[in-house]
């Protein structure tokens, strides 16, 4: 059985009870079992903080994954402990204004994009973006249909 966690640092005060299905979704499709990951939402002070220290780069950022499992998989007791995301709750709500959709569909996209990252997938190759966006938008779009398809 997967477990994580959500933290709410920022005290985003809308209902987020939704991630439950992508992040299921997220999992099944990469065949994921027994894993334990935590998110964080933050503020642009945290993320900036975050960025500068561990990637040196000192701006404010959408989300950052901290994998644990970059060289091996961590297991103990038959669990894979696969990372942390962080997530910056001001700046998606920016990107969701900026994109023209929901801040339900940014979130569930940063969410999606940060446990990719858990999972071993980056974007750094324009081969490897193409893999992980396209995955990216097939779990959404399929959660999307999924919910359309109970109400």
């Amino acid at each position: 059985m997967n477990d994580y966690s959500i933290t709410n640092e920022f005290g985003y005060n809308k209902d987020y009870s939704y991630l439950d299905s992508v992040i299921k979704r997220t999992l099944k499709w990469e065949k994921v079992k027994n894993a334990n990951f935590s998110i964080v939402f933050v503020d642009n002070e945290k993320i900036q903080e975050l960025n500068k220290n561990y990637r040196h780069i000192d701006k404010v950022t959408d989300v950052i994954s901290f994998a644990f499992e970059d060289n091996q998989k961590v297991v103990y007791n038959n669990i894979r402990f696969l990372g942390e995301i962080f997530i910056c709750i001001p700046r998606m709500i920016e990107q969701a204004e900026l994109y023209g959709h929901s801040e339900e569909r940014e979130l569930a996209f940063l969410v999606v994009h940060g446990l990719l990252h858990l999972l071993g997938y980056d974007h750094m190759e324009k081969e490897d973006e193409e893999v992980m966006f396209a995955m990216q938008e097939k779990i959404l779009d399929e959660d999307e249909r999924t919910k359309r398809k109970k109400d």
